[in-house]
Parts: C-alpha cells; sequence; structure tokens
C-alpha cells in the first residue's frame, strides 16, 4: 500500500441514518407513480409510489441491507420498503462512490439472521487513498464498466 494511503474502519468515514421515517405506507405501487421505492436487495426498485411525504432526499447515499449486506449507490429521492437497512452518508472529503465500489465487493456471509451493520460490517477496514486518487480509481472502475457494457451490448 502506498504511503500516502491508511487504512480506517468504514464507521470512521460513513453516518447512518435509520430508514423508519422513510418507509412506504402503501405497498400499492404502480409505473404511473414517481418516487421509486427501494431495497437494498437484489431487487432495489420495488416499485413506484405516489406519497409524497417521507421521501428520502440527501443525496447521494449507499442503502446497505443489514441482513444481506448487499448495497447500492443512489443519487434520486426514494422512499423504503423495509426496516432492514441503512442509510449511508459518506463523510466530506470521501468519494461517495469509492466507498459504494468497496462495499459492493465486500460481503459478510453468516448463518445467523442478524443485523450486521453496527455489530461487524462498520467496523470493516477501508484501505483509503487520497481524494485524488479515490476520484482516479472511480474513473478507472466507470471506464471499465462502460466497456463491459459496450461487449455485452455487441454480443446481444
Amino acid at each position: 500500500m502506498p504511503d500516502n494511503w491508511v487504512y480506517v474502519s468504514l464507521v470512521d468515514i460513513v453516518d447512518y441514518e435509520q430508514p423508519q421515517p422513510f418507509i412506504v405506507n402503501d405497498t400499492d405501487y404502480s409505473e404511473k407513480y414517481y418516487t421509486p421505492v427501494l431495497t437494498a436487495g437484489k431487487s432495489f426498485i420495488l416499485g413506484y409510489t405516489n406519497e409524497n411525504f417521507g421521501v428520502y432526499n440527501k443525496l447521494p447515499v449507499i442503502i446497505f441491507d443489514d441482513f444481506t449486506t448487499d448495497s447500492h449507490l443512489v443519487n434520486f429521492p426514494f422512499k423504503v420498503k423495509s426496516s432492514a437497512m441503512k442509510i449511508l452518508t459518506v463523510k466530506e472529503g470521501i468519494n461517495v462512490e469509492y466507498v459504494s465500489y468497496f462495499m459492493s465487493i465486500t460481503r459478510l456471509v453468516g448463518d445467523t439472521h442478524k443485523r450486521y451493520w453496527i455489530s461487524e460490517y462498520s467496523k470493516l477496514p477501508i484501505p483509503l487513498p487520497p481524494i485524488t486518487e479515490q476520484d482516479r480509481i472511480v474513473l478507472a472502475v466507470e471506464k471499465l464498466n462502460n466497456q463491459i457494457d459496450s461487449i455485452q451490448n455487441m454480443l446481444n
């Protein structure tokens, strides 16, 4: 690891909010509505609601599934379906996309049904370079992802 990189715990660079104020009341979703209802799991967008109260809009954030340790970067207003997640905000001077990429490749798998953020996941060490290097890494990953998307489109 280069000299100007450090290891920090996620809890040192990320704050979390409980999702209860943003939970959707009515699960009668429709494509006619505008506000997405999210889960941190594989399906991500469960549907759309017409509820215009309790919409989360302090963006961007990472939503984290407390049971599966799945996560997603979110940069649009949303509501949530469940309290089994955390809404994570990255502290100033840290690239949220860098943290999101780190989290997307970091899983904890346990044999118990427990909440992982506070007990284990937030304590994981993350290699943290200076912000200019975080930005460079994010751009490199995005470029590779775009190349993969192009190849997949050619194959379809």
